[in-house]
């Protein structure tokens, strides 16, 4: 046997491993108790019963409110280069000048209603999904929704973000607002809310609903059906089924699906995007909605509705991947299976 004291290196780096697997084998203990104790609160949730959309409805909040939250300096940059494409030259240019100008505080103008808005609408899709899902899985049948499950993915997730996006658009006019004015509109949510109410009524915090479900809904129905079939693709390629693997590698492959997913909801997204950060930000008063649409194309091009694209492609990969992980953690927190990867159902596989 070696003498481990000859090599100090060797022994540290192995001291150092033995204690990293303690204090991961503690995580893991730790979690899984705390897993059991919030089961054994909550009771057994029933597959596709009211607790089960509700567990699923405060898992989308939570992935959705703090993770929009958290790349807000991205999104504002984005989003005023998108008004004004050369207000600055990228975004490191873009933070500097606004630290400078505002302080560290200023790059998250327009945190607390991409907070509470996207918590919001969060918590409505990926609730209403997951009933959708069910929903038309029923009316199709077994055998029918298997084979048509990319169908049953658009179609749940199309009916999921028209009900999120309603109460998701107050909050994303103040959000863009305060993002695309210089100084900002508003010093916060409230204060954004009624400033507009008292301006134009609460028509305008809906003035820029039609172009948000333009953006929107095609976004969420690639965002879900594509993570639904990448992850059913990743779980083929390893082989096994689903169980087979660890809650942690269950976890990682939701963000690697959600991650790829992502950049595929960016790309269809885009232009909608660039049109609602336009229309709330320099949408004139009594102007209509096509007229206003059509005002902004002639003005910024074809050109002009991918601007921002790539960093857009970051940020929502990122957020996508993070939402999913975070999603499906919960669920598997609470004892129910994670999204995606399922097997078929027996009257499919005859």
């Amino acid at each position: 046997m070696a003498r481990t004291e000859l090599y100090p290196s060797w022994s540290v780096a192995e001291d150092a491993k033995q204690k990293t697997a303690q204090l991961s084998d503690a995580a893991v203990a730790e979690y899984t108790k705390l897993s059991q104790e919030a089961q054994a609160k909550t009771g057994k949730i029933e597959l596709y019963s009211g607790k089960y959309y509700a567990t699923c409805t405060f898992g989308g909040l939570m992935a959705c409110g703090l993770t929009h939250w958290a790349v807000t300096p991205l999104d504002l940059v984005k989003c005023r280069r998108q008004v004004d494409s050369k207000l600055y030259s990228g975004n490191l240019q873009g933070w500097r000048t606004i630290i400078a100008s505002d302080g560290f505080r200023g790059i998250y103008t327009g945190g607390s209603p991409t907070f509470f808005g996207y918590s919001v609408q969060g918590a409505a899709k990926y609730g209403f999904y997951e009933y959708f899902k069910k929903f038309y899985s029923d009316l199709a049948g077994p055998e029918a929704a298997y084979k048509n499950k990319t169908a049953i993915y658009l179609a749940g997730s199309a009916s999921a973000e028209f009900i999120a996006d309603i109460g998701l658009c107050p909050l994303e006019a103040v959000k863009v607002r305060m993002q695309t004015t210089l100084p900002p509109f508003a010093t916060g949510t409230l204060d954004g809310i009624n400033k507009i109410v008292k301006a134009e009524g609460v028509a305008g915090l809906y003035k820029g609903l039609y172009p948000l479900w333009a953006r929107q809904i095609p976004y969420t129905m690639m965002k879900f059906a594509s993570f639904e079939t990448i992850v059913e693709m990743i779980y083929a390629r390893l082989g096994g089924q689903k169980s087979d693997y660890t809650k942690g590698q269950q976890t990682g492959i939701a963000f690697t699906g959600g991650y790829l997913a992502g950049i595929l909801c960016a790309i269809v997204s885009h232009p909608a995007d660039v049109m609602v950060s336009k229309l709330n930000a320099t949408r004139k008063p009594g102007e209509g909605g096509g007229a206003a649409i059509s005002r902004i194309y002639k003005d910024i091009g074809f050109g002009g509705l991918w601007n921002g694209l790539p960093v857009r492609i970051v940020m929502i990969g990122t957020l996508t991947g993070l939402q999913w992980m975070i999603y499906d953690s919960f669920k598997i927190f609470m004892g129910l299976p994670s999204t995606g990867g399922a097997a078929p159902p027996a009257e499919a596989k005859a």
